[in-house]
């Protein structure tokens, strides 16, 4: 068979996307999340690790403050999370709430009738099998139906401080393969990628920077590649607008 030959266009389209890549530096993650870190201090930190700076810490109050974030905004979670914690903040308390209770407390953030119910399961087992503490165990915190690889990581990297995993959200995922630092089309495939590659001392890091990093700098659409403090470093891969 014959080579195949491409269009003018894509071949076009090809030498773009290669001309950009050769003009940016080598990829250098210590610059990176030195520059990231500087960038994202005027705005707001994830809501778990806020939560975490006021007190509300404990393995279990991070896993239920994790499952009230699924699929949730951040400024809406964080006024959920302490208005729950402020009725009950302990497993015990929180089981005796009830579902119903819970839901009208957490009613503001999405999907607020499952995860209340998610979060009085959670709150039983605890209390009733665990001997009211939740241990940090990867197993047993993945073992709640509704709990990921993403809330188990953050739990131990934030309450347990113990980072054996990298809590790869929608933004971790987005930033680090737009970057090219990772190729990986789900966020577990990146999360996999980055283990391989990312040095351990910014496994919880990269989540605290690039939630906030993702949420007002590298969008999803349009990113302010105009602001970005690492855009000599950045591939831009599957940009195809910008700000």
């Amino acid at each position: 068979m014959g080579k195949s030959v491409k269009s003018p266009a894509s071949a076009r389209s090809g030498d773009a996307v290669s001309l950009k890549a050769r003009l940016k530096k080598p990829f250098d993650i210590d610059e990176v999340m030195s520059r990231v870190r500087e960038a994202v201090k005027p705005y707001p930190k994830p809501v778990l690790f806020e939560l975490a700076d006021r007190g509300f810490g404990s393995p279990f109050q991070i896993l239920v403050a994790c499952v009230i974030t699924i699929r949730t905004f951040e400024e809406v979670s964080l006024p959920a999370a302490l208005k729950l914690f402020e009725a009950a903040d302990t497993p015990a308390a929180i089981a005796r709430l009830g579902p119903e209770r819970i839901d009208a407390l957490i009613h503001a953030c999405t999907f607020h009738e499952p995860k209340s119910r998610t979060i009085h399961a959670i709150a039983e087992r605890v209390t009733n099998d665990l001997g009211g503490e939740l241990p940090c165990d990867f197993e047993t915190l993945t073992s709640f139906s509704g709990v990921g690889p993403k809330c188990a990581n953050l739990v131990l990297g934030i309450a347990c401080k113990q980072p054996t995993g990298i809590p790869v959200d929608i933004h971790v995922h987005r930033v680090t393969n737009r970057w090219g630092y990772v190729q990986g089309n789900t966020p577990e495939k990146t999360m996999v990628e980055l283990e391989k590659r990312l040095p351990r001392r910014y496994w919880l890091e990269i989540n605290k920077l690039l939630v906030p990093f993702g949420k007002q700098v590298c969008t999803g659409k349009m990113p302010k590649c105009s602001q970005c403090p690492v855009l000599e470093y950045c591939r831009q891969v599957g940009v195809r607008g910008h700000r």
